[in-house]
Parts: structure tokens; C-alpha cells; sequence
């Protein structure tokens, strides 16, 4: 996905969920319009590009994913992922997902909310729309650190198996003690209104971690981790690597 222009779908499938999408689409003049043929011609003089379908809509949904970062369905949510069941693959791979309320009060993010951008999405929705972004990723909701997205707007990538992700990420909402190291890259990385919780431990160096007293480590740096390093922590490291040209 492209963080700065995602590729973004305003769908619908009923008349009223096609006027809210052209009230919304003149203030994403890049979104995609997606609408039955029916409801295209609401969508005349927007300034967006307008793709009308005909037949079934559940035969657009495999285009829709390949085709977008963002797809926003203004559809009941239990449609939604009835639609979109068969279509999953991986939080890597697939879109984010939202949908939107009758009322334009609500914006869920569906699927894919860190790695796929719909929860950061949800909020930018929602202060588009005056309406409320449910958030229901544990990281999101407790305010603490997003394991598998920490960094990413500085540029870090991050560097782990998959099960070390899962098992650092229970860890984190869980409130256990974390050892957080940076030892590279930008010292204001914490950018959320509230304070860092109580149980991210923040240290300059990897050497100055008592291992015994954390579940977990996560280290920025630039180093080489060695793989001894990596068998003797198990599943309890992650890993983010700053972009070179940045501190």
C-alpha cells in the first residue's frame, strides 16, 4: 500500500448508500466512485472516477481488492463480510476494509486495520464525516504501542518471524513488563496524546536489558543481531530498522 495516496473505493449498492457516497466523494476528489449502473448517474457531475457494474455485486469484490489499498463499503456490515469471506488472505496482502452506517455516524474499520492502514484511515474518514471511528484493535483501544506498524511514518521497517510479532503484540496489550531500546533514529518516535504506559521501559542500549525482568525487547537499531541472539530470546524479540539517510 501507498501510506501518502492509497488507492480508495467509495462503494455502494442502494440508493440512499449512493447518495452518502456523493456527498462524501467531493471531499476525496481521488477516491474511486463504485456504484451499480443504476446509481451512476448521481455521480455525474463529481469530480471523481465513476466505475458503474452490473449483476451481481459480490462478482466486483475480487477486483475491488486487487485494484485498492482503502476499499470504504457503504453497505451493513454483516453483508460486508459475508462479501468479502471468501477473498482473504493474509493481513500482508489484503486491503483495508470499512464500512460506513446508514447515518454516516460511525466508521468501523473491517479488515486490516494496522498493516493495511483502514484504522488510520477510520479516523481521517471520520473527521471528513463529524462521525465516530470504532476502533477495536487491542493497541488502538489501550493506547500502547502497535508491534507490527511501530514506526512506519519514521521510515522503520521491522524486522521478526511472524510468531514473534503475535506473541510480542500479547505481551504489549497484555501490560506485561516490555524492554523498549533505541539505540538509533528520531527520540520523539511517541506521538499519541497520552503518556507511554507504565510497562514500556525505555532503554539507550541493548546491553543495559536485564532479559530476566522482560516478556519482551523490542530495539531499534542498525546492528546485526546474531542468530544465537535470536534462539536465546525465542519468540520474545522484535526487531525495527531505521531508514539509513535518517538519524
Amino acid at each position: 500500500m501507498t501510506a501518502e495516496m492509497p488507492r480508495v473505493a467509495l462503494v455502494a449498492i442502494t440508493k440512499h448508500g449512493a447518495e452518502q457516497v456523493a456527498r462524501l466523494a467531493p471531499r476525496m476528489p481521488l477516491a474511486d466512485i463504485v456504484v451499480s449502473d443504476t446509481f451512476a448517474a448521481i455521480m455525474r457531475k463529481l469530480p471523481n472516477t465513476v466505475n458503474g457494474f452490473r449483476g451481481a455485486f459480490s462478482a466486483q469484490i475480487a477486483a475491488l481488492f486487487s485494484r485498492y489499498d482503502q476499499i470504504v463499503f457503504f453497505v451493513s456490515l454483516g453483508a460486508v463480510v459475508r462479501l468479502i469471506a471468501q477473498h482473504l488472505k493474509s493481513k500482508e496482502e489484503d486491503p483495508g476494509v470499512l464500512v460506513i452506517d446508514d447515518a454516516g455516524q460511525f466508521v468501523i474499520p473491517v479488515l486490516s486495520g494496522h498493516v493495511g492502514g483502514a484504522n488510520a484511515y477510520a479516523k481521517r474518514l471520520a473527521a471528513l464525516l463529524n462521525a465516530t471511528p470504532v476502533l477495536t484493535t487491542a493497541s488502538d483501544v489501550g493506547k500502547t504501542i502497535p508491534v507490527d506498524i511501530l514506526g512506519r511514518e519514521l521510515g522503520w521497517k521491522v524486522e521478526a518471524p511472524k510468531i514473534n510479532i503475535t506473541r510480542v503484540s500479547a505481551h504489549v496489550v497484555n501490560g506485561e513488563p516490555i524492554a523498549f531500546v533505541l539505540e538509533t533514529g528520531v527520540t520523539d518516535w511517541w506521538t499519541r496524546a497520552t503518556p507511554m504506559p507504565g510497562n514500556i521501559k525505555p532503554f539507550n542500549q541493548f546491553e543495559d536489558v536485564d532479559l530476566g525482568r522482560y516478556r519482551a525487547v523490542l530495539w531499534v537499531t542498525r546492528r546485526e543481531i546474531p542468530q544465537a541472539l535470536w534462539q536465546q530470546l525465542e519468540e520474545r524479540l522484535v526487531v525495527y530498522r531505521p531508514p539509513e539517510h535518517r538519524p
